[in-house]
C-alpha cells in the first residue's frame, strides 16, 4: 500500500519480513514489521537476543548478512524504498543521509589513524571537492559539537589515547558529519560505565532537541529506554509485538512479553534480607595493596582494600572500568601477587599459603566468569567439565559423573544435558553450568566476576534468583562484581563501593543505596539509566532492614 510522505516522517517500515537460510530455528529473522521514525523524536527498539532488533537496523542500512533475505515489504526512506536501491546509491546514502552509531567505539575505530583524519574521510567520500581547509574547521566543530574537551588535542590523538566514552562521541561525531536525516543508535551505551553512559544519553537527547534528525535507538536496556525514549517499539522471535508511547508501554504495557521484560529490570532498592546467625566472616580482606608497573611508573591500583563478607551472604563490589575490581579478585584468590595485606577465608591467611596447601585451599574458593561463552571448553562434553571438578576433590570417575548430574539438576538443567557440548546451549543456560562447574568443589566463597552483564534482562533475572536460591540452600557466601547498580540492590546483603583502587563507601545494601554519604557513591546512583522513569517499586519500612554486621565498621586489630 503506497502513503504519501509527510515531511517530517524520515522513516517507514511497513510490513517487513526477512527470511533466515534453510535450517534456522525460525523462518524469519524478522517479520511482519510496521514502524516509522519522524524527525525531532527518538524510537528505542527494545528486545533480548535473537529478537531481530540488530537484523531490522542493518536492513534499514540495506546491509544484510549472509544467507538472509529480503521477502517482502518496504523500508520508505523519505520516499524512496531502500529495499529496491542498488549497491552504488545505497553506498550513497549510507553515511550520508543514514548514519549509524556503533555498539563498540574501539572496534569502529581505525587504531593507527588519529581521530581527525578519521573523521575527515567522511568528508573524503561524500564531499570530494571540500576544500582541506573547510575540511578540518568542519571536523574540529563536530569534535566540539560532541562536547569532547580541546578539539585540536583530540583531533590529533590516537583512538587508544582516548577513554571509552571520548571515542564514542567521536563515532557520534562521525555519524553527524554529514547531517543525516536519520541516525541509527545500535547498543551505543552497552560497553559504557554508568557515568560516561549518563553523558553519552545526555547528547543523544541533545541530538534529538535539534529537531534535525530521526533516531532510532536499538537496545536492550530498559532502563536506557526509560531514560530517552518518545516511543517504544518491543520485538520478540523476530515480531514486533508492541509499539506505543513511553508512559504507555513502560507503565500499562499490553503484551504479556513486554509485561516480563520490565518485571525482570532490578530496582535500584535494596532487597530485604535475614541477618547473619552467627556473624562469623567466611572472607576478611584487610589493608590489601598492589602497585602495577606501567612505562616506567608506578600504578596504585589497590590502595590499603579492607572488606569483610559475613558467612551466608552477598558482597557486591561496585565501581566503574579501573576502580580496581578485577585486581582486587585476582590480588584475593592469588592470581597476581599483592604487595601487603591478608586475606583470610575462615581462619587461613591465603597470602601466607605456598605450594600444595595454596592448591588445596584454592578449592574453597571458586568463580563464575563473566563470559558464558568463554568460560567453557566447546570441545568437551558438559558432564566431563563439571566432573572433573568434582574429581579434584577426589572423586571416582563414576562417583564425579553422578555428582554432575546432580548438580545439573541443582541449577535447573536436565541430566541429558551430561552428554552435550556447551555450544548447543544458551547463554544463560551455559552460565547455569558455569555456576554448576564452581558448586563441584564444594565452595565456601563464590566469586561472581560480571557473570550476568552479558545476558539479557529476563535470563540475567533468573540466573540471580538462582544464585539466592543456592545461596539459601547451601549457605554459600557470594562476592559478586559489577558495574550495574541494579542487579547489586537485588542481590547484596552490603555493598562496597570502589573508585580508583579504593573503597570510598562501604555498608549495607540499604545504607549504601538509599543513604549514600560519599559524593561519588551519589554520582553513580544518580547517573543509573531511568532511575526516575520506570516504574516505582515500594520501599520497606527502614525498621526492617538490618544493621551491617559489627566487624563492617572500622576496626583495630
Amino acid at each position: 500500500m503506497n502513503q504519501p510522505h509527510n515531511p517530517q516522517q524520515v522513516l517507514r517500515v511497513e510490513n517487513l519480513s526477512i527470511e533466515l537460510p534453510p535450517g534456522a530455528d525460525r523462518s524469519h529473522a524478522v517479520q511482519g514489521i510496521s514502524l516509522d521514525v519522524y524527525k525531532g523524536e527518538i524510537l528505542c527498539v527494545i528486545g533480548e537476543s535473537g529478537s531481530g532488533k540488530s537484523v531490522l537496523s542493518a536492513a534499514i542500512m540495506g546491509d544484510y548478512a549472509k544467507g538472509l533475505r529480503h521477502s517482502e515489504g518496504v523500508i520508505d526512506f523519505l520516499g524512496n524504498d531502500i529495499c529496491r536501491m542498488d549497491e552504488k546509491t545505497l553506498r550513497q546514502l549510507r553515511g550520508n543521509r543514514i548514519a549509524m552509531i556503533f555498539q563498540e567505539p574501539m572496534a569502529a575505530l581505525n587504531p593507527a589513524i588519529r581521530i581527525g583524519q578519521q573523521v575527515e574521510e567522511i568528508f573524503d567520500i561524500h564531499a570530494p571537492n571540500m576544500p582541506a581547509a573547510e575540511r578540518r574547521e568542519r571536523m574540529l566543530a563536530l569534535l566540539d559539537s560532541t562536547q569532547l574537551p580541546d578539539p585540536p588535542r583530540i583531533a590529533n590523538s590516537f583512538p587508544h589515547q582516548l577513554s571509552g566514552g571520548q571515542c564514542q562521541r567521536v563515532v557520534i561525531a562521525m555519524a553527524l558529519a554529514m547531517n543525516p536525516d536519520l541516525l541509527i543508535a545500535d547498543e551505543p551505551t552497552t560497553a559504557l560505565d554508568v557515568t560516561t553512559q549518563a553523558q553519552v544519553l545526555k547528547l543523544v537527547r541533545d541530538l534529538r532537541g535539534r529537531g534535525q534528525h530521526g533516531i532510532l535507538f536499538i537496545t536492550h536496556d530498559f532502563g536506557v529506554v526509560a531514560e530517552i525514549a518518545d516511543r517504544i517499539a518491543v520485538m520478540e522471535g523476530g515480531v514486533l509485538v508492541e509499539i506505543g508511547e513511553r508512559d504507555q508501554v513502560l507503565n500499562a504495557p499490553r503484551h504479556p512479553y513486554t509485561r516480563k521484560l520490565i518485571a525482570a529490570v532490578p530496582a535500584l532498592h535494596p532487597e530485604l534480607h535475614a541477618p547473619s546467625a552467627d556473624g562469623e566472616m567466611a572472607l576478611r580482606i584487610e589493608h590489601l595493596t598492589k602497585t602495577y608497573n606501567v612505562g616506567g611508573r608506578s600504578v596504585q591500583a589497590l590502595k590499603d582494600v579492607s572488606l569483610e563478607l559475613p558467612r551466608g551472604k552477598t558482597l557486591a563490589i561496585v565501581g566503574e572500568s579501573g576502580s580496581g575490581k578485577s585486581t582486587l579478585v585476582k590480588a584475593a584468590i592469588r592470581l597476581v601477587d599483592s604487595d601487603s595485606g591478608h586475606v583470610w577465608v575462615g581462619y587461613t591467611d591465603f597470602l601466607a599459603l605456598r605450594g600444595k596447601a595454596l592448591a588445596t585451599n584454592r578449592r574453597r574458593i571458586q568463580m563464575i566468569f563473566q563470559d558464558p561463552y568463554g568460560s567453557l571448553n566447546p570441545r568437551h562434553r558438559v558432564g566431563d567439565i563439571i566432573a572433573r571438578a568434582a574429581r579434584l576433590r577426589g572423586l571416582s570417575a563414576k562417583d564425579a559423573w553422578a555428582e554432575a548430574g546432580d548438580l545439573l539438576e541443582q541449577v535447573g538443567l536436565k541430566r541429558d544435558a551430561l552428554e552435550r557440548k556447551p555450544r548447543q546451549f544458551s547463554g544463560g543456560q551455559r552460565q547455569r553450568i558455569g555456576i554448576a562447574r564452581a558448586l563441584a568443589m564444594r565452595p565456601e566463597v563464590l566469586i561472581a566476576d560480571e557473570s550476568v552483564s552479558a545476558l539479557d534482562v529476563s535470563v540475567q533475572q533468573q540466573v540471580l534468583e538462582l544464585l539466592a536460591e543456592l545461596q539459601q540452600r547451601l549457605n554459600l557466601s557470594i562476592l559478586f562484581i559489577t558495574h550495574d547498580l541494579r542487579v547489586a540492590a537485588q542481590i547484596s546483603d552490603y555493598i562496597a563501593v570502589m573508585r580508583q583502587g579504593e573503597v570510598v563507601e562501604y555498608g549495607s545494601a540499604e545504607q549504601v543505596l538509599l543513604r549514600p554519604q560519599n559524593t561519588y557513591t551519589q554520582t553513580l546512583l544518580a547517573a543509573a539509566p531511568g532511575a526516575s522513569a520506570m516504574p516505582s517499586v515500594p520501599v520497606a519500612p527502614e525498621s526492617t532492614i538490618t544493621e551491617p554486621p559489627r566487624l563492617l565498621r572500622p576496626h583495630a586489630r
